[in-house]
């Protein structure tokens, strides 16, 4: 079986429309989901991108991994899904993006050369890179965002687009009186991107998947990353007139959540994301590009099941549909994805198994507590191998998908390091302080922040779906707070860096330096089996004692 592992850039879980969006219909969103299981209650480890995409790829915790922002490195050692598919004979291959920062320091001490096979994996998250392309071809006056050269870029050269950086010129732009109408200025975002639709980011990497999948032999897993539909908002058309001022929600906010609100909270209501996302104007017209680039990636997608269909594929492919985190898009007075409301941090999330084993739980939802840490355990179980629990932190899914109920998880983790971000300045905080926890216990949602001068936020999402109402601004629920920092301070527990000794090699351990010798705290040697001690005993041989 090959597992073909999709991944959308900062979707919302619930702009798909089988997970209920009134006005985007998602109709190949809904084919895989009528084909296999959506998980209703998926969560992030982070809802940043970076530290997010190392959970999905080592399996792992934020904490764990160490790469909790975009920028810091995955340290050389670090164990992927590449690593771990290859032993049991997966290969695993990268189309699109990553947000993966090598660990270069890292990297030169051991004397791993970049262009050697080793060095790349190492690069790329353990990936074998189809095609890498990260999406953000930004240009200032400082240099590119990112310097490497853009495959994306070379393609559009080869379609005949001109200049040195098309990506932003034609994919991140529209024309307005004859100017370029860049899409970073919201006010652009309502404008047609100047580009022809097959010549875009989305469709263009999922040319790149089908040129893989034609070419690739088996097993394989194959990581499509889709860079949309993360900002920059611009779209072409027919996109970016499908959707109009007319199918913009109202913002899920409250006055109240902005009265005595927790620092940081405060802090990122009141910062430049916020207060552009408080401006209907900016929702009006941001929104529905948006929407606008969730429906191309749904007819994209439909083009990609269609060719598995074509190709006689369909019935050996698990296919997995996720997000990294989502996008707040005004709510809680919020844009992007900073903290732990749900617009933030829970993502969609399908499986459809191919396999007989799986019949009877297609069409289905499960509500179970998921984490994205899951998948990586479930991709090897998936593949004939044994999850090695003391690295991959994560729970394979594939019971629920046979239909069982397994002994699961009472709740489920997230972590937010906003050290790198000015949030940070303003608040005075040292870096070390600058890490917020959040525990959901299927009820229950509690933010936690590392430095001690600052409360809890605490939300019922049985009587309060919306999370508007905070219950740690008084003191009528201090019960249910110690509560959820009890499963917090258990997960600080966990056996989370013994990533060298599995549980079963420990046991092995135990005793077998006797077999070789080493024997301490005996009176006699009675005390042990006898052949323990052969080797101690005997008459001497020689003779070097003074007479």
């Amino acid at each position: 079986m090959n597992i073909l592992f999709v991944m959308y850039d900062q979707l919302r879980f619930d702009y798909l429309s089988c997970a209920g969006h009134p006005h985007l219909h998602t109709p190949n969103f809904d084919r895989v989901a009528a084909m296999g299981v959506r998980f209703t209650n998926a969560y992030v480890q982070s809802p940043i991108c970076g530290g997010s995409r190392m959970c999905y790829y080592t399996g792992r915790y934020a904490s764990s991994h160490g790469a909790h922002w975009n920028g810091f490195p995955l340290k050389v050692g670090e164990q992927t899904l590449g690593d771990h598919l290859r032993k049991v004979g997966m290969s695993c291959h990268l189309i699109g993006k990553t947000h993966m920062t090598v660990d270069a320091e890292g990297m030169e001490r051991l004397g791993l050369e970049a262009d050697s096979v080793i060095g790349v994996r190492t690069s790329e998250c353990g990936f074998d890179p189809w095609v890498r392309d990260d999406g953000l071809w930004a240009e200032g006056p400082d240099g590119f965002y990112d310097e490497k050269r853009s495959p994306y870029n070379e393609y559009l050269k080869s379609q005949g687009y001109d200049g040195t950086n098309p990506w932003a010129d034609y994919t991140n732009a529209g024309i307005k009186d004859g100017q370029m109408a860049s899409g970073w200025f919201f006010d652009n975002t309502d404008l047609p991107a100047n580009i022809r639709e097959e010549d875009s980011e989305t469709p263009w990497l999922t040319s790149e998947a089908i040129r893989f999948i034609d070419q690739a032999t088996g097993p394989w897993c194959a990581h499509l990353s889709y860079i949309k539909p993360h900002w920059p908002y611009i779209v072409p058309d027919p996109y970016a007139s499908m959707y109009g001022p007319e199918h913009v929600p109202t913002a899920i906010r409250a006055d109240e959540e902005q009265q005595d609100a927790h620092a940081v909270f405060a802090t990122f209501m009141n910062g430049p994301v916020g207060k552009a996302f408080q401006d209907e104007e900016v929702r009006a017209k941001v929104i529905p590009a948006y929407m606008g680039l969730i429906k191309q990636c749904d007819d994209q997608l439909g083009r990609l099941l269609d060719h598995l269909d074509a190709t006689g594929q369909m019935d050996s492919t698990m296919i997995v549909l996720t997000s990294n985190h989502g996008d707040y898009l005004g709510d809680h007075w919020l844009g992007e994805k900073n903290l732990f409301h749900d617009p933030s941090v829970k993502v969609p999330m399908i499986i459809y198994d191919p396999r007989e084993s799986a019949n009877n739980t297609r069409g289905t939802t499960c509500d179970a507590l998921v984490e994205s840490i899951d998948l990586a355990a479930t991709f090897i179980e998936a593949a004939g191998g044994t999850v090695p629990d003391h690295i991959v932190e994560g729970r394979s899914l594939l019971p629920w998908l046979r239909g069982e109920t397994p002994e699961w998880r009472d709740y489920v983790i997230s972590e937010y390091d906003f050290s790198a971000q000015p949030v940070a300045v303003k608040l005075g905080l040292e870096p070390r302080d600058c890490r917020l926890f959040m525990v959901f216990d299927g009820r229950y949602k509690l933010m936690h922040c590392a430095t001690s001068n600052m409360r809890n936020m605490l939300f019922d999402l049985h009587t309060d779906p919306d999370e508007l109402d905070d219950l740690a601004k008084t003191d009528a629920h201090r019960e249910i707070e110690d509560r959820l920092l009890e499963h917090l301070h258990a997960w600080g527990l966990r056996m989370s860096q013994r990533t060298t000794r599995s549980e079963d090699q420990i046991k092995a351990m135990r005793g077998a330096s006797n077999g070789k010798g080493i024997l301490i705290h005996l009176k006699d040697g009675t005390e042990v089996d006898a052949r323990l001690t052969v080797k101690y005993r005997g008459p001497a041989r020689q003779n070097y004692l003074p007479d």
